[in-house]
């Protein structure tokens, strides 16, 4: 009678989140179709929605000619006064676009407080994220052991349910890497520290609705390589297919390790072999605006256009 009892009440919870769960989503719905504006936080992930898969089971809301024609997409910024390299107090020096030198000091304080081989010619990629299937796993895997075939060193921040095999990973076959550091945990001031000291950070997401781990990197001075989707792909521009000065990243578009390696490696190639342009880059990355002047300016114009007369 107990099991029986108990099996009828976890029956009833489970029709009762389904229920709730309904009229969420119904909520949901209802708010798109009578709302004046819906808005996601890119332009080419507004698009994905409407147009690729990325609307999930709001397609068929999304679609419909009343709501599609009113979905925008603008570009989240991110907090220029938490996340300045000229006056981040939880780094070991400061430094900007004018006077660099700081970076190279965070990136020699990191790698010796990580246990790393102390060089500054070996570059820095930093994967700073939550180890979800969004994020791109098995990119992040392949861009590890791609940094160790190239001498470079990879850095890993990150937790989340698929953070087993890194912690794995962590524990043997990299424990004690000379080049190799994989940090499974959240922490907030070894987030920064990481974003001063990297040369490269690296998002390989298989969707992204904005993203604001790369644009902190170029904030701190690093170059992003990203997979081409959804914010990523407004805010990072491939150095070798735009002219130059225009180009602010390394880019690729599919989803295979080839295609992983082929950005980083350029990335890598680039700060190997053109040392200057490279610092020129990363000058040009952190006087890039980011913040949110320009999004909200954007949110404004809109709430104006809908606004009643």
């Amino acid at each position: 009678a107990a099991a029986a009892a108990a099996a009828a009440a976890a029956a009833a919870a489970a029709a009762a989140a389904a229920a709730a769960a309904s009229a969420a989503a119904a909520a949901v719905q209802g708010g798109m179709v009578y709302s004046n504006a819906v808005t996601t936080v890119s332009p080419t992930y507004a698009n994905e929605v409407l147009n690729g898969g990325a609307a999930g089971w709001l397609r068929s809301t999304l679609t419909r000619p009343e709501v599609k024609n009113k979905v925008r997409g603008i570009l989240n910024g991110i907090d220029v006064v938490e996340w300045d390299p000229s006056r981040d107090h939880l780094l070991p020096a400061n430094f900007n676009a004018q006077f660099p030198d700081g970076k190279a000091i965070c990136k020699k304080f990191l790698q010796r407080g990580l246990g790393l081989d102390e060089n500054p010619d070996k570059p820095v990629i930093a994967v700073i994220t939550r180890l979800v299937p969004q994020k791109g796993i098995h990119l992040i895997k392949a861009a590890l052991f791609r940094c160790q075939e190239k001498g470079a060193q990879f850095v890993l921040l990150g937790s989340g349910h698929c953070d087993g095999e890194f912690k794995a990973m962590a524990e043997q076959q990299f424990k004690d890497h000379k080049d190799i550091r994989l940090l499974v945990m959240y922490s907030e001031a070894l987030a920064h520290q990481i974003y001063a000291a990297a040369d490269i950070i690296l998002v390989p997401s298989m969707f992204e609705p904005c993203g604001l781990t790369q644009m902190i990197g170029m904030r701190y001075g690093a170059v992003p390589v990203v997979r081409k989707t959804g914010g990523l792909a407004d805010t990072v521009r491939d150095v070798d297919s735009h002219a130059a000065g225009e180009g602010n990243g390394y880019t690729f578009d599919g989803s295979d390790e080839g295609s992983l390696h082929s950005a980083l490696d350029r990335a890598l190639t680039h700060f190997k072999d053109q040392r200057s342009s490279w610092a020129e880059l990363c000058a040009t990355n952190m006087n890039t605006e980011l913040s949110w002047s320009r999004s909200s300016a954007d949110y404004v114009a809109l709430y104006n256009s809908i606004a009643m007369p």
